[in-house]
């Protein structure tokens, strides 16, 4: 099992571009795909952004494709979504999410994902 961490959440005005974090500890990081989820209230959990364990390819959902950028540090195990001209609509709970399986691709499915972090709140203000 891995732990881990988000950081970087806030408050934040339309077109800022905050940067989540998420700090992986407990298992080989390197080994395993890693995404990107959002819940806003009173709805699903829907997949953002995915990156492969070599960090070679991602993943977008349309919605952030052009403004969010995925990416991974093995060295410090650490996963990255850099947000860029966020707006309203952005607002949610993101939460890093760690692969089950080693070496294969990240899919979108929630289900592929078996270790979560709790979560780091975005609110984009107008």
């Amino acid at each position: 099992q891995v732990q881990l961490v988000e950081s970087g959440g806030g408050s934040v005005q339309a077109g800022d571009s905050p940067r989540l974090s998420c700090a992986a500890s407990g298992r080989t990081f390197s080994d395993y795909a890693m995404g990107w989820f959002r819940q806003a209230p009173g709805k699903e959990r829907d997949f953002v952004a995915a990156i492969t364990w070599s960090g070679t390819r991602t993943y977008y959902v349309d919605s952030v494709k052009g403004r969010f950028t995925i990416s991974r540090d093995n060295a410090k195990n650490t996963v990255y979504l850099q947000m860029n001209s966020v707006k309203p609509e952005d607002t949610a709970v993101y939460y890093c999410a760690a692969a089950s399986v080693p070496y294969r691709p990240p899919g979108q499915d929630p289900a592929n994902f078996g270790s979560w972090g709790q979560g780091t709140q975005v609110t984009v203000s107008s």
